[in-house]
């Protein structure tokens, strides 16, 4: 039990670290995230996970150490540790402090025709279920909502096909229309962005294209990765994000990529976006399916079995799209059966769905591989470097991809450098075409000479590696 004076101790060091750091930033990374306590010649910082541990560590460490030594007239050493229990704590907090999420119930349609804004989206933060895999990209997304100043510009979401950056980011859209009633917010696509830009520049109208994008308080931009080879789009985009930024205003991009892997992007833009706070999401964890196939089937109003919800969770793997598509279809299948949802009709209704899919594989994990075995990086694949060895590395990486996964060519493209879909197309019929001669081994260059190795011999070392 901690004594009074002991307790008022720690406010003054909260106190400290606060004016150290800043009002908002202690908001979010110490209020909502951590639990500090002082113990013998150390100052225990406990934290949901291994990422805020880390981000805290990197980024508040000296102000820390320097707080302490304020308060305590005394120096010790910082300790990191987790504490699980605050990740739900902090979700709690956080759903606590945005009531108008779930509770305000306005005409959102006639607000969005009144104000200019974007008509209201589907989805919304509220809707969003949070885990480790996108905890962080969630609580920088509730921050891009409570600050009418950026914080960071810009916010940069990342992450494979089907996993939240789209919902995130027409989330944070709806909730600023709502919440923030003064405040401009504009999302649209980056092919969106390219179209109007062409029509701006043939109609005459470059000046109310410049004065729409750039005079907004935030502006949200999805697939920013299709501006790739588009450089009269990227030279107006940069001078958009220069003059949001000269303002203080906010962005928030999102893309299936890390930006310093988009291919075809001057370099004035990707360190534009490497400036501001990059963040990715990943593959839900076991107990995040649960819980996303969980909220799914209560929008849906459907009593679902605790069992059927392991089950799915359990053999689908890939993405949240994939999730909620197999929840939809056992929910059609019992009702055109006129049947209860059991484990039994699951089993039945899944039965295609689950054997199409590979709930392991994913396409960062085929390039790992593929590159691995050539001696090459995940980065040299992606690049536009024609040499033999790193050509037949691309298309063997391609053809697997279309194999195990489900993303499309131009999902495949966008993904290893934002490729034509044309040359996903070419480079999986070249390996087919291989594949079905398969007479003559296949040679490529290695650090020891030219190595050789049959077609179906060379894919089923890599599909063993990649399973």
């Amino acid at each position: 039990m901690q004594t009074e004076v002991e307790c008022q101790l720690l406010d003054d060091l909260s106190e400290a670290i606060a004016r150290r750091v800043g009002k908002q930033k202690y908001k979010i990374w110490f209020k909502n995230s951590a639990r500090i306590d002082i113990e013998d010649d150390y100052v225990k910082i406990g934290v949901p996970n291994q990422f805020i541990a880390s981000w805290i560590e990197g980024n508040f460490n000296e102000q820390i150490i320097s707080s302490v030594e304020d308060v305590y007239k005394s120096t010790k050493k910082a300790i990191y540790y987790i504490q699980p229990e605050l990740f739900n704590g902090g979700r709690r907090r956080v759903t606590e402090q945005t009531p108008e999420l779930t509770s305000i119930q306005v005409n959102k349609e006639k607000i969005a025709q009144k104000s200019g804004k974007n008509a209201p989206f589907r989805m919304n933060l509220n809707d969003f279920v949070v885990g480790p895999s996108n905890q962080m990209a969630f609580n920088a997304s509730m921050a891009v909502v409570d600050q009418p100043e950026a914080r960071f510009n810009p916010l940069f979401i990342h992450g494979d096909c089907g996993l939240g950056k789209t919902h995130l980011l027409q989330g944070i859209c709806n909730a600023i229309n709502m919440r923030r009633q003064d405040a401009t917010c504009i999302y649209l696509s980056g092919e969106e962005f390219t179209n109007r830009f062409v029509l701006a520049l043939k109609s005459g109208k470059l000046d109310l294209f410049r004065g729409r994008f750039r005079s907004c308080d935030v502006l949200i931009i999805d697939d920013v990765h299709f501006l790739a080879n588009k450089k009269a789009s990227q030279e107006e985009f940069l001078h958009t994000f220069n003059a949001i930024d000269a303002c203080g205003k906010q962005l928030v991009l999102a893309s299936d990529t890390h930006p310093k892997m988009m291919q075809e992007f001057s370099d004035s833009l990707t360190s534009r976006f490497v400036s501001g706070m990059v963040v990715k999401i990943d593959t839900p964890s076991y107990e995040t399916r649960c819980a996303i196939l969980m909220k799914r089937a209560e929008k849906m109003e459907k009593i679902i079995p605790m069992p059927v919800i392991e089950y799915i969770a359990d053999n689908i793997r890939t993405n949240v799209r994939e999730l909620e598509g197999a929840l939809l279809k056992i929910a059609a299948y019992a009702a055109l059966s006129r049947e209860p949802i059991t484990m039994a009709l699951t089993q039945e209704a899944l039965q295609g769905h689950i054997s199409n899919i590979d709930p392991i594989v994913r396409v960062s994990d085929i390039e790992s591989k593929v590159a691995k075995f050539f001696a090459l990086t995940p980065a040299d694949i992606r690049s536009n470097r024609k040499t033999r060895t790193v050509s037949l590395a691309r298309s063997l990486a391609m053809y697997l991809t279309r194999k195990h996964t489900n993303m499309s060519f131009p999902e495949i493209g966008r993904y290893m450098g934002n490729k034509n879909h044309a040359t996903v197309i070419l480079a999986c019929r070249k390996i087919e075409t291989y594949l079905a001669d398969n007479s003559k081994p296949l040679a490529w260059d290695t650090t020891e000479g030219k190595q050789e190795m049959y077609l179906k011999q060379l894919l089923d070392k890599l599909e063993e590696s990649i399973k």
